[in-house]
């Protein structure tokens, strides 16, 4: 797009930030104001991450950490809707070894009736404290998240989408003894509380217990400690992968998603009743089980939020739909790129829930 040099004068002595993007979010145009509030080293166009000086690796809606991305979401809402978007979105901004946290107010109206370009206007930024603390909150659940995409040779993908800013999923990763641990757990609530509980998850799970079955019993009395009313509780699914023995110690805890596992007889849905972390049970001790993997298969973990995603007609995801992603995909990076580009048509990028699942390559 190319504005004559009167133009970008008029556009650029206005105090408003002023951004033009087309359909696939490649920023086209910038006016002063609105370069002034990024980041150092932010281009004046490109793609929105570089835009915004964003240091996340990856592709610009690529990364988990996307997610957390206000900025992406509300201009992917425009691009589904074509219809104007009128939101408050949160974003840092880096000038030299100082960090701003900002909200911003934005509106984006498409400009054009193929709905091939859109129009973005703020009215300037503002801070309160309580937006500052929900910034913070943010930056620490990003550091929460897994690192890398393998872990004790077992390679591994996973997404991890709030519905709010700061969320109640905690995906997590690592290594134990030699064999590759990997937890998911979903938290009551959602926001700044459900993000707190999930933090005391990452805290509290004890990751150099080998058994999950103690692990998670010594959680439950962790959580007892809180003194928590009964609304308050955790789902965990936690599972052990031994590449030497080729098997899978599982353990569940009140988690109503299923553990799949694809193998060479198809979907094979793993479910361990137990009730889950809270203080309805006084010293329940959780079990861990034991089954066989084969070469190729991919295990998956799912939180409710995937399957109980619902769609305008108000139907829901299902755990039908999950599966028979499972069956068309080759790897679990595979399909977790499936399973989110499903979860997107199916909703409408409109999420009531966190949306997290984990895949392993066995």
């Amino acid at each position: 797009m190319i504005l004559s040099k009167t133009y970008k004068k008029i556009l650029d002595a206005l105090p408003e930030g002023v951004f033009v993007f087309d359909e696939k979010l490649r920023v086209k145009f910038t006016n002063a104001a609105f370069r002034r509030s990024c980041s150092d080293g932010a281009k004046a166009c490109g793609t929105l991450g570089a835009v915004l000086g964003c240091n996340q690796s990856g592709g610009c809606g690529d990364n988990a950490a996307c997610g957390f991305c206000a900025f992406w979401r509300v201009m992917k809402a425009a691009v589904a809707d074509k219809t104007e978007k009128t939101e408050t979105i949160h974003m840092d901004t880096r000038h030299g070894t100082h960090t701003n946290k900002l909200s911003v107010r934005i509106r984006i109206l498409p400009i054009d009736e193929k709905g091939k370009l859109f129009l973005g206007l703020t009215d300037g930024t503002y801070q309160t404290e309580m937006e500052r603390e929900m910034l913070s909150a943010q930056q620490l659940q990003r550091r929460l998240l897994p690192a890398g995409k393998s872990m004790g040779g077992v390679k591994y993908s996973y997404m991890y989408v709030p519905c709010l800013g700061v969320g109640g999923d905690m995906p997590d990763v690592y290594e134990l003894n030699g064999q590759t641990y990997g937890v998911l757990a979903d938290v009551s609530g959602k926001g700044i509380s459900a993000g707190m509980l999930s933090a005391f998850v990452k805290a509290g799970f004890d990751k150099k217990q080998p058994n999950l079955a103690v692990a998670l019993s010594e959680l439950n009395g962790k959580f007892n400690e809180l003194d928590q009313d009964e609304r308050s509780y955790i789902t965990m699914a936690a599972v052990r992968i031994d590449e030497k023995s080729k098997t899978l110690g599982y353990a569940v805890a009140g988690h109503n998603a299923p553990i799949l596992l694809k193998n060479s007889l198809g979907i094979n849905e793993i479910e361990a009743p137990a009730p889950p972390i809270s203080n309805w049970f006084s010293g329940y001790e959780y079990k861990e089980s034991e089954l066989p993997f084969e070469h190729g298969d991919i295990l998956v973990l799912l939180t409710d939020g995937i399957t109980e995603c619902v769609n305008v007609r108000g139907e829901q995801f299902g755990i039908e739909r999950a599966e028979n992603v499972l069956m068309q995909s080759q790897s679990a990076e595979d399909f977790i790129g499936k399973l989110r580009a499903a979860l997107n048509v199916f909703s409408g990028e409109k999420f009531n829930d966190d949306i997290t699942a984990i895949a392993f390559d066995l």
